[in-house]
């Protein structure tokens, strides 16, 4: 996950810059007094060096407990596997896997259909038709990246051909792959449940409202944008028989999120259970449609293990991480910081906000999860009264900012790599999505009941 930020510093004046702030900050680990601050100092260092995230993760948690005697270091291989020895991480792997099956398989294709038959017959219609098929695959992938990618590779001449730029087009692309993380089932929601000891199912049930809230959020901005700009004018109107005809085209694909999500939610499939069944369902689609062969198999497993190899050493590490933070207070020391300068709920969420949106500008949400959940939890429940529920909720769609924000913007690089327009025209036609997810953002924040609503 570090690639986008190594493609940022390549030029030798960003090297040389970079260099010399790591050389400021092991001064001062050298010559302060505090065990805190210099394993903060070695963290930032180590970011800036470009050392991949979990190599990160896991010097820091060995130098702290070093220091802190929480765990013996013989300990510390069998705390990382306690880090992983969670039936519900199961779900991961999986979930991944049945996007790259859907992709191979021709399934996305038929997703993408459905929701330009839906929405495309109106007005700014296939810029609406590219957020909701991002809506629809991230109801089965559970990722942005994998998002960004298989839509952008089927939309992005569709929306070139009804006349948005290439930068704009490239952006709202990935703009509507934020959904990947946001909108049920999410790898985010599993991470950071099983971080915070909450059910994923439960929290998946949460997320339903506030996901169909950015997915919103995102098409409504680009029809403003589409009214100013006047990209997409014409319109043909909804077509009952043809969106008829497509919906039964797409019935396989669309019945892969029926069952993922209906057996979560009806209690019959736990999450890993129903990740399994969807994988199952998917490649016997496209086996018997004869659009995935056993050779796609050696690719997609790949893919897939790729994938997990940087998301399961970052999980891995959270345990002897959190461990360490406790044993040196931070989570407390983090609040009475916070609760010394006020105790005024509205400015304690805005800032915890901010923090977890500059945060996203610069680290995937997975680290950003096992780093900051475990620290901001006793913020939001003991002094702001949120219910963890919702701080999960909270945290996340904050995080999903940072996917569209320099200088990770991790789906602008990935939707960068496949259209080859420029980075910086994409995040400079993305700002007017930043802005608005940034207000949906604080109505699911202050509005609670939009994540409890279905919380018993």
């Amino acid at each position: 996950m570090s690639e986008p930020i190594d493609r940022r510093f390549r030029s030798p004046m960003a090297i040389a810059a970079r260099f010399a702030i790591v050389l400021v900050f092991i001064l001062l680990a050298i010559f302060v007094d505090s065990e805190r601050a210099r394993a903060i100092f070695v963290f930032f260092s180590l970011i800036l060096l470009a050392v991949p995230i979990w190599v990160v993760l896991g010097i820091v948690s060995v130098l702290l407990l070093n220091m802190t005697d929480a765990i013996g270091l013989p300990l510390i291989g069998e705390s990382l596997f306690d880090g992983l020895d969670a039936f519900s991480l199961i779900a991961i792997p999986l979930f991944i896997l049945t996007g790259d099956v859907l992709v191979r398989a021709g399934l996305s294709d038929k997703l993408l259909d459905v929701a330009s038959a839906t929405v495309g017959g109106l007005k700014a219609g296939m810029g609406s038709a590219t957020v909701l098929g991002c809506g629809l695959f991230a109801c089965i992938s559970g990722s942005d990246a994998a998002d960004a990618a298989a839509i952008s590779r089927v939309t992005y001449s569709r929306l070139l051909e009804k006349g948005y730029p290439p930068s704009y087009a490239s952006a709202l692309i990935a703009a509507g792959a934020c959904t990947g993380i946001l909108i049920p089932p999410s790898i985010a929601y599993i991470v950071i449940g099983l971080v915070l000891g909450i059910s994923a199912s439960t929290l998946f049930t949460a997320a339903i409202v506030p996901g169909i809230v950015i997915l919103l959020t995102i098409m409504i901005t680009n029809i403003i944008v589409n009214q100013v700009e006047g990209y997409e004018s014409s319109t043909g109107g909804f077509n009952f028989r043809t969106w008829l005809s497509t919906m039964w085209d797409g019935k396989w694909a669309l019945m892969i999120p029926v069952i993922l999500l209906g057996g979560i939610y009806a209690g019959i499939f736990t999450p890993a259970e129903a990740a399994a069944v969807a994988v199952l369902v998917s490649i016997v689609v496209g086996m018997l449609q004869k659009t995935l062969t056993l050779s796609d198999f050696p690719k997609m497993l790949e893919n897939s293990a790729k994938i997990n190899g940087v998301i399961l050493p970052i999980i891995a590490f959270s345990l002897p991480l959190a461990q360490a933070l406790a044993v040196l207070g931070i989570p407390q020391a983090f609040v009475a910081f916070m609760t010394s300068i006020t105790t005024n709920p509205v400015l304690l969420t805005l800032v915890m906000i901010g923090i977890l949106i500059i945060a996203g500008c610069f680290l995937e949400t997975t680290p950003n999860i096992v780093i900051l959940a475990p620290i901001l939890l006793p913020l939001a429940t003991d002094v702001i009264g949120m219910d963890p529920v919702h701080f999960c909720i909270t945290m996340v769609t904050a995080l999903g900012v940072g996917f569209i924000t320099p200088p990770l913007g991790l789906n602008i690089f990935v939707v960068s790599s496949i259209t080859k327009v420029p980075i910086m025209p994409i995040a400079g036609r993305a700002i007017p999505f930043v802005l608005s997810m940034l207000i949906a953002v604080l109505v699911i924040a202050f509005i609670p009941q939009l994540s409890m609503v279905f919380i018993r």
